[in-house]
């Protein structure tokens, strides 16, 4: 169901797909939210029993475009191949790139929702995601990935619905949100507070707060790559007739071109968001879920991240069931999962292979419990 021209931050694809939902959307708020528009890509067809689909979960600031995000995992003869495979990927809840968010206007007066926009939660995003494929005709998914945010959605995936979900593969994640990462994303959230354009938030992109989301970016770019990176990539060279440092000049581009595409008020509440991230909240002893996650998993570090380290991940597979783990080895830090596609493709083939569909049990999937 194509909508035509949506509300967005950026240039979207051509082949950008929107849904919009009929009903309420509820949250786990109780809050509850109209005419939800919903923003999504696909590649490959879905076949005649809707279980060939494989589902692809963004990071913090992507979008449904995953072929431009992650090039090389996508594609004939890659580990998703759109000859097997039906491939989706939607913009998250509370997006800036087509899906319902800050930027779409409020129903009582029309002006963008900027920071009237509900908290939502991780679970929130994957019971839109749920609605979505319910619509498309996916009865199971052989596959949900994703890295960092993408990661915890996948999580919630295989804790919410585990009878629509073949396998998993997060990557560069935690099962729960650490107070490392909590603070990070608050001490990004005060920066943007901080600018004196903040006001009362209802600003569309590259508007208002942009110092604000800036510094956010920047210092956020500091978490995602690493120290030996950082010293590789720039060292203390400056710029050429300059008295800048190179790894300024490089965060200041970074912060620039954040706010050229995306929008303050999003990612105050995509980080939000990214802090409710615990799968055992109300589930149980937090060791407990994860042994009741019993599917196959592929469970992938970085082993220079320093947002997410590697005992996070090591943990997960611990305690999933059925986890496989494997390291990228890389300098780049937690973005190395957007570098080192060659052989996260290669990884991602070996882990496909060895979920074979004949082994895919059948089920019906159960309504959305989201609205």
């Amino acid at each position: 169901m194509s909508l035509g021209v949506s509300v967005s931050a950026g240039p979207l694809s051509p082949d950008t797909q929107w849904l919009r939902l009929e009903q309420d959307f509820e949250l786990e708020s109780g809050e509850r939210l109209r005419a939800v528009e919903i923003a999504w890509r696909r590649w490959g067809t879905l076949n005649a029993t809707g279980d060939n689909a494989i589902l692809i979960c963004h990071a913090l600031t992507g979008s449904a475009d995953a072929d431009d995000w992650w090039p090389g995992l996508i594609g004939p003869g890659q580990a998703l191949d759109p000859a097997k495979h039906f491939i989706v990927c939607s913009n998250v809840l509370g997006g800036c790139y087509g899906t319902s968010g800050p930027l779409h206007a409020h129903p009582a007066d029309g002006e963008p929702w900027g920071s009237r926009f509900p908290q939502f939660t991780i679970r929130d995003m994957v019971h839109l995601q749920a609605r979505l494929l319910e619509h498309l005709g996916v009865r199971r998914l052989q596959l949900v990935l994703g890295p960092s945010l993408g990661g915890m959605q996948v999580l919630e995936w295989a804790a919410s619905f585990p009878e629509r979900v073949q396998a998993i593969a997060p990557i560069g994640v935690s099962g729960r949100h650490s107070a490392w990462c909590i603070g990070i994303s608050e001490a990004q959230r005060q920066a943007i507070y901080a600018d004196p354009d903040w006001r009362d938030g209802r600003y569309a992109a590259g508007q208002g707060p942009a110092r604000g989301l800036a510094v956010a970016r920047m210092f956020a770019m500091c978490s995602y790559r690493s120290r030996e990176n950082f010293q590789q990539r720039f060292g203390r060279s400056l710029q050429p007739d300059s008295a800048v440092f190179s790894v300024e000049s490089y965060l200041r581009y970074q912060g620039s071109k954040l706010v050229h595409r995306f929008d303050a008020n999003t990612y105050v509440r995509l980080t939000q968001a990214m802090d409710s991230h615990d799968v055992a909240r109300g589930r149980g002893d937090y060791r407990g879920v994860l042994e009741q996650l019993d599917l196959p998993a592929l469970v992938v570090s970085v082993d220079s991240d320093i947002l997410y380290p590697p005992c996070e991940q090591e943990e997960l597979a611990r305690h999933l069931p059925q986890a496989r783990y494997r390291q990228l080895q890389t300098p780049a830090g937690h973005d190395g999962f957007l570098i080192e596609t060659d052989v996260l493709n290669a990884m991602l083939a070996e882990f496909l292979a060895d979920v074979p569909a004949a082994a895919r049990p059948e089920a019906s999937p159960r309504p959305s419990q989201a609205g």
